[in-house]
């Protein structure tokens, strides 16, 4: 983005967008639709100089101007909250104006650095909304099963209690729902070659099933996000990291805690899947614990290796062959 001559930075909010022209020094406020995009775009190309926007990646609400941009062919950075909120130093004051004035700054200082933000394509979109969906009904199907799980306690004949059985037939209807986009996710997958294919290459691994293959793809936006599992693994949080300075401080290397949490418990699950059913990680697994380590941390290897192997079968483009198997 070094070509450009002005940035915009937005703070996005609910319903409007707080425009900061840095170099202009000047702030605008606009409805967060439509009629708003339009009424900025025209109020940042005014001075006829070489405009790029940016903003914070804050889920439905700036998708919506993302959308609105790449369509108008808008170069636009998306960055994540964490990496502006940290490179600005001591904030004393916090509002619309002055989060949009820092986004601004943060463009402009780092614009050399930065490269245009590109969308998911609409498949990608649609399976980052149903995987969504599906997270938000599993939460609450899990909170009506604790709760019936506590009447069930103090009831002697559940059986016949209303609210057990409004309960039930709750959470009965929960599971349809969720059964009914796990089989959307699959049909739409199916409508893409490219996500057929990868996802039937890392769905070969043991411990990798349809949700975790599908978060895998929309995360790494079909494995063109990332180049390298090791990129991933940190993205995620499971990659370990040294801490030391000069001779006094050297600590062992550990997870840092910033990472995508879900797609965090999510590979644990699938590694403790993986251990249970693959001959070859399962000996990987008590080859570390023998080894004196602790169990999360032999886990936290498991979810490593499984990664390299989701990567590699990706990058050879052939499905995962145990060749234990075919050991003599």
């Amino acid at each position: 983005m070094k070509n450009y001559q002005e940035v915009i930075g937005i703070d996005v909010s609910k319903s409007k967008l707080d425009g900061y022209a840095y170099n202009r020094n000047i702030h605008r406020e606009f409805s967060n639709d439509v009629k708003g995009y339009k009424a900025l775009l025209k109020w940042a190309n005014d001075e006829k100089e070489k405009v790029f926007f940016c903003f914070e990646n804050t889920g439905h609400y700036s998708l919506k101007l993302a959308l609105y941009l790449s369509s108008k062919k808008q170069a636009y950075v998306q960055e994540n909250p964490i990496v502006i909120k940290r490179s600005s130093g001591v904030i004393r004051e916090k509002n619309d104006v002055v989060d949009a004035k820092m986004i601004a700054r943060y463009g402009w200082l780092h614009r050399e650095e930065l490269s245009p933000s590109e969308l998911k394509n609409n498949e990608l979109l649609e399976v980052g909304r149903l995987l969504a969906l599906r997270d938000q009904l599993v939460r609450s199907r899990t909170g009506l099963k604790n709760t019936l799980s506590e009447l069930k306690k103090l009831l002697t004949s559940s059986s016949t209690d209303t609210c057990c059985k409004t309960l039930l037939s709750s959470i009965a209807h929960l599971t349809s729902q969720i059964n009914k986009i796990e089989k959307q996710l699959k049909s739409l997958i199916r409508t893409s070659d490219t996500l057929t294919h990868n996802y039937r290459l890392i769905t070969s691994l043991k411990g990798v099933g349809l949700i975790v293959g599908a978060q895998l793809l929309y995360h790494t936006d079909n494995f063109k996000r990332f180049d390298s599992w090791r990129q991933f693994s940190s993205y995620c949080g499971t990659a370990p990291f040294g801490h030391s300075s000069g001779s006094s401080i050297l600590k062992k290397r550990k997870c840092h805690p910033i990472g995508d949490r879900q797609m965090k418990s999510l590979l644990s699950m699938a590694a403790c899947t993986a251990i249970q059913y693959d001959s070859e990680l399962r000996q990987y697994y008590k080859k570390k614990r023998e080894e004196g380590k602790l169990k999360m941390i032999a886990l936290n290897n498991v979810r490593n290796k499984l990664l390299s192997r989701v990567f590699a079968v990706v990058k050879r483009g052939t499905p995962y062959v145990e060749l234990q198997k075919f050991a003599a």
